[in-house]
């Protein structure tokens, strides 16, 4: 990927104007900088943080269409996210794989319920399909989902979705967005929108490393922040009614032995009418998720004691074993950006569509979504962006574009099968120099060389920016991070021409991030 470095000279060259500015380097910002590049626009990325780094890295880790939603009758959604989780297989499938689920069932009645449900589910996923759901007697449900709870348990419903990494396929769409033409900018922030004769003509961007700020202007302007986006929308309008209902979303992580083997457990019915996952991800557990209503979107939500409560309380009564705080090795949350919908106070009832409003002044903003259908809503701005700047129309490109990396076998079942094709490079890096074979800490999959491609090829400027999203080393095991902190900071340092005292103040303030995933006994 092209260096920060090389982007913001290229910034400071632009003679005329980018086609579309896009602001926000999540799911949807950066799958419509890859829509546009691909379309041929001349396409530029910028984001405040780190690619991913407060929603889209923090999500349940499934590419899905939607079981609940079935229950809502949300047809077009779920049809909608099966057609996507399709492609995203063939085109990404080095970082998503299906994956078999197990519903358990305790009551007899809920057998033909949940098995007429997923009936549908399979015909709305048509050729799409990824197996056919079926039910299953108690002894195959237990072999399937040995740690379930066996008293009482009558079988179980098995069906398939996908799974996938979240932040991992944030790092090769930005990679793919490069590759095609685009550029992506991380640790820059908006703080202006600039105007010409009442329409946006670009913003004034701020760089988080060394305060410099730059006008940049562009034919069209994307809000894609997702559940920051009325922030944005009150910079070009301070009076602007907000258009999102932030949610929060809460996951623990458990270590493998809570659910050994490769199938997931759906829980389906909760006390505030979600479903619960107890999904099997890189040799640990992920249990989650929460729906809390939120006044404000924060830029680092934490779960809360109460969220972990629930959360624990649902895995024990479908855990043999019940999981307490002491076995947490993780805690994450994410924020959904839920489109208001009138008088609606749930936001486990918001839609989880997207929505495209265009200001007076012709900024853009997208939000709703979620990570399945991130391609389809990338399609629909770049759609609506080029009438808005009267760009030429071109055909989106995306539905049969295979990701940067993208290869079918590449180490698998090794920490290196999530680069795809980039997994060669970083062995390369190790022939160069072997110690950076060796791993940072004992508990962890994580060698000096992934460090070493994250500041080199994938525009990683901080300890977090490493141990959170470019490995899911902080997301696998908090406190086993910490002890990885400092020589991630040196190999970064290294790399990027830091001195003694930046790796001093990088990993005092990692810790400050990894304790925040923390759960207190």
């Amino acid at each position: 990927m092209t260096s920060r470095e090389r982007v913001l000279d290229q910034i400071d060259a632009a003679a005329q104007p980018w086609d579309l500015l896009v602001v926000g380097g999540g799911a949807t910002g950066l799958g419509v900088a890859v829509d546009s590049a691909a379309r041929g626009h001349r396409t530029l990325l910028l984001e405040r943080h780190d690619f991913g780094q407060a929603t889209s890295s923090r999500s349940t880790k499934l590419v899905h269409g939607g079981v609940r939603y079935l229950r809502q009758g949300r047809i077009g959604l779920v049809r909608e996210a099966l057609l996507e989780r399709g492609r995203l297989l063939r085109n990404a499938p080095h970082l998503v794989h299906p994956l078999g689920f197990v519903i358990p069932v305790y009551r007899r009645i809920d057998a033909a319920w949940y098995g007429l449900g997923l009936a549908v589910y399979d015909s709305l996923a048509g050729r799409h399909a990824l197996g056919r759901s079926r039910a299953l007697a108690r002894a195959e449900t237990l072999r399937l989902a040995p740690t379930l709870e066996p008293e009482g348990l009558r079988g179980g419903v098995h069906f398939f979705d996908a799974q996938f990494d979240d932040a991992r396929l944030a790092a090769h769409l930005a990679a793919t967005a490069d590759d095609l033409g685009g550029r992506v900018l991380n640790h820059v922030e908006v703080v202006r929108i600039l105007k010409r004769n009442g329409r946006v003509r670009g913003v004034v961007a701020r760089d988080a490393e060394t305060g410099h700020e730059r006008e940049i202007e562009a034919r069209v302007t994307i809000n894609a922040t997702g559940v920051f986006v009325d922030r944005l929308r009150r910079l070009d309008e301070p009076q602007v009614a907000p258009i999102v209902s932030p949610s929060q979303g809460a996951h623990l992580v458990l270590p493998r032995a809570f659910l050994p083997g490769d199938t997931a457990v759906l829980v389906p019915r909760t006390a505030d009418g979600r479903v619960v996952f107890v999904v099997p991800w890189h040799d640990r557990v992920i249990v989650g998720t929460t729906d809390t209503p939120l006044a404000e979107p924060q830029d680092e939500p934490v779960p809360l004691a109460a969220e972990v409560d629930f959360l624990l309380e649902h895995a024990a009564r479908y855990l043999g074993r019940d999981p307490s705080r002491a076995d947490v090795l993780s805690a994450f949350a994410g924020l959904r950006p839920l489109v208001r919908a009138g008088t609606a106070r749930a936001t486990s009832a918001l839609s989880r569509d997207h929505s495209i409003v265009v200001s007076r002044s012709a900024l853009v903003t997208v939000t709703g979504g979620k990570w399945t259908t991130y391609r389809r809503i990338a399609q629909d701005v770049v759609d609506r962006a080029e009438r808005v700047a009267g760009l030429e129309r071109r055909a989106c490109r995306t539905e049969e574009l295979r990701l940067h990396g993208a290869v079918t076998e590449s180490a698998v079942g090794t920490p290196l099968a999530v680069y795809g094709a980039d997994a060669d490079r970083l062995r390369e890096i190790v022939s160069a120099e072997p110690t950076l074979g060796d791993r940072l800490v004992p508990d962890l999959p994580l060698i000096g060389a992934q460090v070493v491609w994250a500041a080199r090829a994938e525009m990683a400027r901080t300890v977090e920016d490493v141990l959170a999203r470019r490995t899911r080393v902080l997301v696998l095991d908090a406190r086993a991070s910490l002890a990885a902190a400092p020589r991630v900071a040196a190999l970064l340092a290294r790399e990027l021409g830091r001195d003694a005292a930046w790796v001093e103040r990088s990993v005092a303030a990692y810790r400050v991030v990894a304790e925040r995933h923390l759960v207190g006994v």
